[in-house]
């Protein structure tokens, strides 16, 4: 470790699928490795791998590392890793696989033993089903972490986050801010839509806005981090430990 004692984590999750979960979590990272963080990342389960040079990889997940100053093992990094680009429980039937959430949490749990902080990336939305019976919401609260919430900013996107936040406050969580990411670059009404779900996350949640991130192409994870409010989050997430 190398300015705390504790690793700290947190977890990313969405309003929906591709609204920038890897790209927000590859700045966060990059953002904690311009701190002089030892920054890992996880994602626990990912759909839709390929295979390069006789190993399984998926895009999300290198994605991740590259942005990463602490590389775990690709087995730790994503325990469950499937080729069918399809919802998790959907390629997991495919393939015969049933998640563990316990494995998860241990192999979080080693990874807290690498790094000073854990960033781990959900699949999808918050409560994307798992198995029969258990979904992300319920990941989250086995590894007990505070809570990012990634909103891409395009049509719909308030009552995504609002009913998003709610059901993160519904699980016990701590929501320790959200982050509104451009998706759309012709969306109508950015910043009244930016503000509207700022006032509603701080009264009823304390959830700050971490940053806005630009609409970017090619995507640039060092220059979104510039973005972000890397610092308070760090402070909340400080504060969430104790």
């Amino acid at each position: 470790m190398s300015t705390q004692d504790a690793a700290l984590s947190l977890f990313v999750t969405g309003t929906d699928t591709e609204i920038g979960k890897t790209f927000v979590s590859s700045a966060l990272l990059r953002g904690f490795v311009r701190e002089g963080l030892q920054a890992a990342a996880m994602k626990p389960i990912a759909a839709g791998a390929f295979e390069l040079n006789g190993e399984l990889h998926n895009e999300d997940a290198d994605q991740l590392d590259a942005a990463s100053s602490v590389l775990l093992p690709p087995a730790m990094r994503t325990p469950y890793l499937l080729k069918e680009p399809a919802a998790p429980h959907i390629a997991a039937a495919l393939e015969n696989v049933t998640f563990d959430i316990d494995h998860i949490v241990a192999c979080h749990r080693e990874a807290l033993n690498r790094a000073d902080i854990v960033v781990v990336e959900g699949v999808g939305g918050f409560r994307v089903p798992l198995t029969a019976t258990q979904d992300t919401a319920d990941l989250a609260v086995a590894l007990k972490l505070p809570v990012v919430l990634v909103v891409g900013m395009r049509l719909g996107c308030i009552s995504h986050a609002l009913l998003t936040a709610e059901a993160i406050a519904a699980r016990g969580l701590t929501l320790a801010g959200w982050v509104a990411n451009r998706v759309d670059p012709d969306m109508t009404f950015p910043d009244e839509n930016i503000a509207s779900i700022r006032a509603h996350l701080a009264r009823e949640y304390d959830a700050p806005l971490l940053g806005v991130v630009p609409h970017l192409n090619p995507l640039a994870p060092e220059l979104a981090a510039a973005q972000l409010d890397i610092n308070r989050l760090l402070q909340t997430l400080r504060h969430a430990q104790r």
